[in-house]
């Protein structure tokens, strides 16, 4: 399937949500597909102490190109961070711009059962606005009770030490339990379990469209 990707979309409501799926974009790099990466808010607000304001954006564009994905393929903000309820007309316009302007095959993005309030309006707004694509939510498990992991894409590992090494780039994000190498590492071999594989990121199944 990933072979068949021309056109992928990582779509994110923040800087780091390719936590989720690094390993798959690895892969999708690696396969030719070209892939468009947008995180609608680099959360200035968020940011720990002792860190300017703009790190995340810096960090993000980092590790964006450690997973393979050109500079001039990276799109940033411009929302604020846990007021996407408010913004949900503007992003749904953004993304509907990006769909008539350049229609992707695949969007990567959050899955339905995301509790953060910005990624439930970022997944909801992406499946309106992207009604013809495949579409895949990425496991984002801080933020998930419950999650249908019914689709799975494998990793050997050299694609996650490039996932790891891609998220190390968030050095302001190290105090979070969950950007830990050991946490990534275990998340895709209980996923690499799962699906049969020594590693793996699993996804929601959204949407498949087969052409």
């Amino acid at each position: 399937m990933l072979q068949s990707v021309r056109r992928c979309l990582v779509l994110c409501a923040h800087t780091d949500d390719e936590f989720g799926c690094g390993g798959t974009i690895v892969r999708l790099a690696e396969a030719g597909a070209e892939i468009r990466y947008l995180a609608l808010s680099t959360c200035e607000k968020s940011v720990p102490e002792g860190f300017a304001r703009d790190v995340l954006a810096h960090e993000c564009r980092e590790s964006t190109s450690r997973l393979g994905i050109p500079p001039e393929n990276v799109e940033l903000g411009p929302f604020e961070v846990r007021e996407f309820p408010r913004d949900r007309q503007p992003i749904l316009e953004r993304l509907v711009a990006l769909r008539k302007g350049w229609a992707p095959d695949l969007v990567l993005l959050p899955t339905s059962t995301d509790r953060h309030q910005d990624h439930a309006t970022v997944h909801q707004e992406g499946v309106r606005a992207f009604p013809h694509a495949t579409l895949l939510g990425y496991e984002l498990p801080q933020n998930e009770a419950r999650f249908h992991s019914a689709a799975f894409v494998a990793l050997t590992e050299a694609h996650l030490d490039a996932k790891i090494y891609a998220l190390s780039a968030y050095e302001s994000q190290g105090f979070r339990p969950y950007s830990s190498p050991a946490f990534i590492r275990s998340l895709a071999t209980v996923r690499g379990v799962q699906a049969g594989t020594p590693y793996a990121e699993a996804f929601e199944p959204i949407q498949i469209v087969v052409r």
